[in-house]
């Protein structure tokens, strides 16, 4: 496997900059996340790492080497798309063995049946091998899509929104078996995708891009607990983080059109900010030092979402397991000061 570098890589189609001046480095054997929303880059940087898209500046290294001017098939990269791009007519076992039967790489038969038994064991997908790919289901197709990969032994994985086409369930099961594969395999992976869920669990890093820029590079924990900006704070948390105006006066912020204020956490904090308070860090308690009214509940089973109105503005709190409160009861909360996220009005981390 491979680590692989990006030094100030600028990507345009026409009048459009897909890719501005990024840079990123992935380690040997480490799972990364492109992490963004619909034209973000995501899936041009995979392009221009594979070779199938040629940058406009900058450079790309595998293992410090150079490799801007190899053809895709001499960089050794396995690309997983989010269509299968499977051959409909031959079998599970045929689509597994394509790419080692290449006449590039003139792979002897037994050691294709060795690989190609191997990689159907590991996605248990051993019990198909005689079927065609057109009599299977989608969590199938997409399974012997990532097998295919497998079997080339590649420098890198490239993985395109691999699972955005399958069923919730078979989503997070595959997510899991992916996350297992690549750590027992010692891959080096690159995963793209718009689901923040996806991005926090199977990473080990993400980068967060946003019009052709990352924006913030760092762990999943690095992402949550600390996001660069209001769009990182707002793309990553489920249910969505509570953001609000604050006014400072009088050595307090003071939430716009709220009774809400707080001490002034920093003697740098500028007149004007936004406030981002995680719903997990709104806390519904009897002694709490606020008051409001349950305007909502969203009961989710293993826990309950509900919406306080407090003056104008509403707070979104989470409730373990199910919420005892019913629309218009008057309930006390508290925030956790030590977890707040302070910005400037430009959306920039302050503290």
């Amino acid at each position: 496997m491979s680590d692989i570098r990006l030094e100030n890589i600028t990507k345009r189609f026409k009048q459009v900059t897909a890719l501005d001046d990024i840079s990123l480095h992935v380690n040997d054997q480490e799972f990364f996340v492109l992490l963004g929303p619909t034209g973000a880059g995501k899936t041009t940087t995979l392009r221009v790492i594979a070779g199938l898209e040629k940058q406009d500046e900058g450079h790309i290294f595998f293992d410090d080497m150079p490799v801007d001017t190899l053809q895709p098939a001499d960089r050794d990269t396995a690309f997983v798309f989010q269509q299968y791009s499977l051959y409909p007519n031959m079998s599970v076992y045929d689509n597994l063995a394509f790419p080692l039967r290449s006449p590039l790489r003139k792979t002897p038969e037994n050691i294709i049946k060795q690989r190609v038994t191997e990689a159907a064991e590991k996605l248990r997908i051993s019990h198909l091998l005689e079927r065609k790919t057109a009599r299977l289901s989608g969590g199938e197709m997409q399974r012997v899509s990532i097998g295919r990969a497998i079997v080339r032994q590649p420098r890198v994985f490239l993985m395109d929104e691999p699972l955005s086409n399958l069923d919730a369930k078979l989503r997070e099961s595959l997510r899991v078996e992916l996350k297992h594969l690549q750590k027992t395999q010692g891959s080096t992976s690159i995963f793209v995708t718009h689901d923040q869920i996806e991005a926090l669990t199977m990473a080990d890093r993400i980068a967060v891009l946003n019009e052709g820029k990352i924006l913030q590079m760092g762990t999943p924990h690095d992402i949550y607990d600390r996001p660069a900006t209001t769009f990182v704070a707002t793309l990553v948390g489920t249910p969505r983080i509570n953001l609000f105006n604050v006014q400072r006066n009088n050595g307090s912020l003071h939430i716009t059109s709220s009774p809400l204020h707080l001490p002034v956490p920093a003697a740098s904090i500028p007149e004007q900010l936004l406030l981002g308070v995680r719903p997990e860090d709104v806390r519904i308690e009897g002694d709490g030092s606020f008051d409001g009214t349950v305007a909502l509940i969203e009961p989710l089973g293993v826990e309950t979402i509900v919406h306080i109105k407090c003056g104008d503005q509403t707070l979104l709190s989470v409730v373990p397991g199910a919420a005892s409160h019913r629309l218009g009861d008057a309930v006390r909360f508290n925030l956790a000061r030590e977890r707040l996220h302070y910005f400037d009005v430009g959306g920039s981390r302050l503290i």
